[in-house]
C-alpha cells in the first residue's frame, strides 16, 4: 500500500513553508533555520509499522506508526500532536491535533517526485522530494 514511498527522498523545492510555518506558530528564529535545511525523507518499513526518519543538518525526527492507528507525536517543532496517518488511493494522509487546531501533511507520488502539500487553514506549501536511493 504504501511500497512506492519506500526509499531515501531529498528535498529539491519548497514553496509557502515560512507561512506555513508562522501558521503552526513556530517562532521567527526557528523558522529561518528551517526555511534552509534540505532535508532527506527515508521511509522504511517493518511488517505492518512504518517508520519515517527526516534527517537533516538542523534536526533528525523519527516517526514509527500503523496506518489507521493515532499515535502521539511530538512535531520537530516541539507541538505535542494525536496524530493519525493513512493511505487512500496512493495518498498518505497525515492529520495533526493539538489545542483545537490541525494541519493536514498529504504525500503523493507524481512524475517520480514526492510532492508534500501541508494545509492549515488557508495556508499552503508545497515541497517536492527526489528519490535518492531505493
Amino acid at each position: 500500500m504504501v511500497d512506492q514511498f519506500m526509499g531515501t527522498w531529498k528535498l529539491c523545492d519548497s514553496q509557502g513553508f515560512d507561512e506555513y510555518m508562522q501558521c503552526l506558530g513556530v517562532g521567527f528564529a526557528t523558522r529561518k533555520a528551517g526555511a534552509m535545511a534540505k532535508p532527506n525523507l527515508i521511509f522504511s518499513s517493518n511488517g505492518d509499522e512504518i517508520c519515517m526518519k527526516t534527517e537533516s543538518t538542523l534536526k533528525n525526527t523519527e516517526l514509527k506508526f500503523r496506518l489507521g492507528e493515532e499515535f502521539d507525536e511530538t512535531t520537530p517543532d516541539n507541538r505535542k500532536t494525536k496524530t493519525i496517518i493513512t493511505c487512500d488511493d496512493g495518498v498518505l494522509t497525515q492529520v495533526q491535533k493539538w489545542d483545537g487546531k490541525e494541519t493536514i501533511i498529504k504525500r503523493e507520488l507524481r512524475n517520480g517526485q514526492m510532492v508534500v502539500t501541508c494545509t492549515m487553514g488557508d495556508v499552503k506549501c508545497v515541497r517536492m522530494y527526489e528519490k535518492v536511493k531505493m
